[in-house]
């Protein structure tokens, strides 16, 4: 009898000890090790819910039921996708925690990571601040400007209960014809090197020992993306999305050196590029992929592909979906952004994972990787938004933060007709100004395109900020009338008797291929407004470009020039500089070609011959 009821006392333990394990997960546990925890949640999924984890759905399609039906992993906003025109931080902090529960509601409770391109400050967000685009940050030469962008980006991007940034773009653009020119830094890749700061500062710095491994500091950062890898700035002719030709050795000393500094400062992502090299789509890229990015320079984040970037391995696009699968998931990307038919995507993939097309391994490796950056992140822990960073969104200090960006990104290119009679700084105190140009008073030319829209827009009702001319108008003596035209005829110049003028001109705003341009001159009326008021006005040109323009023909008529590249919301930025309440210390990141004849050309070329060198830039002392 004593065996028998030591016996049933055991197995009574036993029985206890399961019930209590069946409480116990240790990856929710997290005093567990990190490995620990994704070996964990890894052995208890099925396939359906791995291959969910892999797929990014568009926010359009996210509802909560679609999100536990399907196990989706990941949610993004495409560019000018909100949950309402002029939707609120807390708007959006609701329509996230919406799919969260609806990720977490499934049985393992994997919370999804919802994405945005956040590329020059929180810009898809009304009242966001919007920072200078990257071509202008290049000009600054200031990594540690650029890193409280990004921890600025990253305060506004959590207002709105949103975890991850496709930033920065670390492309090194070699051709100013490329419409993305202005998500380059510059066509330096050591300048684009030291401007990865920029992940320090959305995720937090790495702890010291850890560098290299995916970080993400806390629920006031965000985890960042390292795009488009590789090579999308060398695109023949500027061409977007298209055919990058270089030698091995030039597409690792050009292309390659800011994603050293990327993985090295834990960047948690990486987003393939559309473009390709030598005719191998970078989608379908395995030797770049998982040969070099992950097995050599041993990045242990997850590669995501870009908007229906599988889709394109073919052309046309999706014309053989199945084999684009295929291509995409065995070159090694890990998340697809699908973005809208993920039904399809699904299905494609769990036909080829169970025909022995696709080995578990391939899946296996994607999903480790994603779970490694959820829990890294905290996400676990903290699932949902947090309603006390919503006053973050474009708040006073960040507002001033981008200031002092535009003013430290303008570059001056002419001052004065001869170096003895400098026009700048502007006296505040004159009788009457001109202030004229397209470009003035419009705060969506000055943001160009990735802002509120993905192409950006005009007007000034579109989000919150400062236009040049109202900058202008708070900075001079009140006794100083100034006068606004956007195109003034050259009678009304030759009789306004104007102490001196403003000319503010430029591009439209444009994203991606809309914006390549093969002739890059500057548009009408531009030119004409620059003759009409420069030939009798003493005058200084204010270019708002994304890239160097044809200068030629009008920078003989101008008094002073200075590049302002796209500066965003804080216009005052610009006032600040031109009338010396700062001093003008910008450099130019790109070379400033003559004629588009000459492209591509970069610092360094045998046959180089600009107009103003890389790394020019005019210097002026603030007024005491």
């Amino acid at each position: 009898m004593g065996s028998l009821h030591k016996t049933t006392f055991v197995l009574l333990m036993f029985c206890l000890a399961a019930l209590g394990s069946a409480d116990y997960l240790k990856y929710k546990d997290p005093k567990q090790p990190l490995g620990v925890r994704i070996k964990d949640l890894l052995g208890r999924m099925t396939l359906a819910e791995k291959i969910g984890q892999m797929t990014q759905i568009e926010r359009e399609n996210a509802t909560a039921e679609a999100m536990s039906k399907y196990f989706i992993g990941s949610v993004l906003s495409g560019g000018g996708s909100v949950p309402s025109p002029q939707a609120s931080a807390a708007a959006w902090q609701s329509m996230v925690n919406e799919m969260q529960k609806g990720a977490l509601s499934t049985r393992l409770g994997i919370p999804m990571i919802y994405g945005i391109d956040a590329v020059h400050g929180h810009n898809n967000v009304y009242k966001a601040t919007i920072f200078p685009h990257n071509v202008g940050l290049g000009a600054t030469r200031d990594p540690m400007l650029i890193k409280r962008i990004g921890e600025a980006t990253a305060l506004e991007v959590r207002a709105t209960g949103i975890p991850y940034a496709f930033a920065p773009c670390i492309a090194v653009c070699r051709d100013p014809r490329w419409g993305r020119c202005y998500e380059s830094y510059s066509e330096d890749p050591k300048v684009v090197q030291s401007m990865t700061t920029l992940i320090s500062g959305l995720q937090g710095d790495v702890p010291a020992g850890s560098e290299g491994r995916p970080y993400v500091g806390g629920s006031k950062k965000v985890a960042a993306c390292a795009k488009h890898y590789v090579g999308d700035g060398g695109t023949f002719m500027g061409i977007n999305e298209n055919n990058t030709v270089i030698d091995a050795h030039g597409l690792m000393t050009i292309h390659m050196p800011a994603y050293y500094n990327s993985i090295i400062r834990g960047v948690s992502t990486v987003m393939t590029s559309y473009s390709s090299w030598n005719g191998k789509k970078m989608h379908a890229n395995h030797f770049l992929v998982t040969d070099f990015l992950k097995n050599k320079l041993k990045f242990r984040g997850f590669v995501i592909s870009d908007w229906q970037g599988i889709d394109r391995i073919t052309s046309p696009p999706g014309v053989n979906y199945s084999y684009s699968v295929e291509a995409g998931v065995g070159a090694g990307i890990d998340m697809i952004m699908v973005p809208y038919a993920y039904t399809e995507f699904i299905d494609d993939l769990t036909y080829q994972v169970k025909n022995n097309i696709i080995p578990m391994s391939r899946i296996d490796d994607a999903v480790y990787r994603i779970l490694r950056v959820k829990f890294t992140m905290g996400l676990f822990e903290s699932p949902y938004a947090d309603p006390s960073l919503v006053g973050e969104l474009g708040k006073q200090e960040h507002r001033d933060l981008a200031r002092e960006a535009v003013r430290k990104s303008l570059v001056l290119l002419k001052n004065g007709k001869s170096a003895s009679s400098p026009l700048l700084p502007l006296p505040k105190k004159a009788g009457k100004i001109l202030v004229a140009g397209s470009h003035a008073d419009d705060l969506g030319l000055q943001c160009g395109g990735w802002t509120i829209t993905w192409q950006g827009q005009t007007g000034n009702d579109k989000t919150a900020g400062t236009t040049i001319l109202s900058a202008i108008k708070s900075t001079v003596d009140p006794s100083t009338e100034v006068v606004f035209s956007e195109n003034p005829d050259s009678a009304a110049v030759d009789s306004g008797k104007y102490d001196y003028a403003i000319v503010v001109v430029g591009e439209p705003p444009y994203a991606e291929t809309f914006g390549d341009n093969l002739n890059l001159t500057i548009p009408a009326p531009g030119p004409s407004v620059i003759q009409s008021v420069c030939k009798s006005v003493k005058c200084v040109v204010v270019l708002i470009s994304g890239r160097p323009l044809v200068l030629e023909p009008y920078i003989g008529a101008m008094d002073a020039f200075v590049a302002a590249w796209l500066p965003g919301s804080e216009g005052q930025g610009v006032a600040d500089a031109l009338f010396g309440d700062y001093g003008f210390s910008g450099k130019l990141a790109r070379t400033w070609f003559k004629s588009v004849d000459q492209l591509p050309m970069n610092v360094g070329d045998k046959h180089y011959d600009p107009l103003f060198p890389f790394g020019f830039g005019l210097t002026t002392e603030a007024n005491k």
